[in-house]
């Protein structure tokens, strides 16, 4: 007899904290504002923002993306707002275009203030397998390092 196993949500869900010096406001608008996403999208310093379009509503439409300079590769993820909140909350879809296999993922900000400071909860979900999942977390970790050089600018 067969047994289905499932993958455990923690394989295959990433959960990350940081805490800007910057008002949630400012946050919420680095996410959501095309000129603020273009400058800390970026997974490196071998990388750069190079496409930001958003619709900010729920069922908007947002492309992003980055290019590797090295290469000139671009990778772009595009997806759709289910939940927008100014300015505590936002959870849209996320693809990658030149990997639509892998299927939509979820991604929840969650803002909270700390009065003159934010702390980020963030949650990307639903990722094909653990490795992907820890890719993600390296890419992640590069971009939020850019965002907070960008927030206190």
């Amino acid at each position: 007899m067969a047994t289905a196993t499932a993958t455990p949500v923690t394989e295959t869900t990433l959960f990350l904290k940081r805490t800007f010096k910057a008002s949630r406001e400012r946050v919420f608008s680095a996410w959501t504002t095309p000129d603020m996403l273009k400058q800390w999208f970026a997974a490196g310093a071998d990388y750069a923002g190079s496409v930001a379009e958003v619709d900010l509503r729920v069922g908007g439409k947002f492309r992003m993306g980055m290019k590797h300079l090295p290469s000139g590769k671009e990778h772009i993820a595009t997806g759709m707002y289910r939940e927008v909140r100014v300015p505590e909350r936002l959870v849209f879809t996320w693809r990658w275009e030149d990997q639509p296999e892998g299927g939509d993922m979820q991604i929840t900000i969650d803002l909270r203030d700390l009065h003159g400071e934010t702390e980020m909860h963030f949650t990307h979900e639903f990722f094909p397998n653990k490795k992907e999942r820890n890719d993600h977390e390296e890419g992640w970790a590069g971009c939020f390092k850019s965002l907070e050089r960008v927030l206190q600018l």
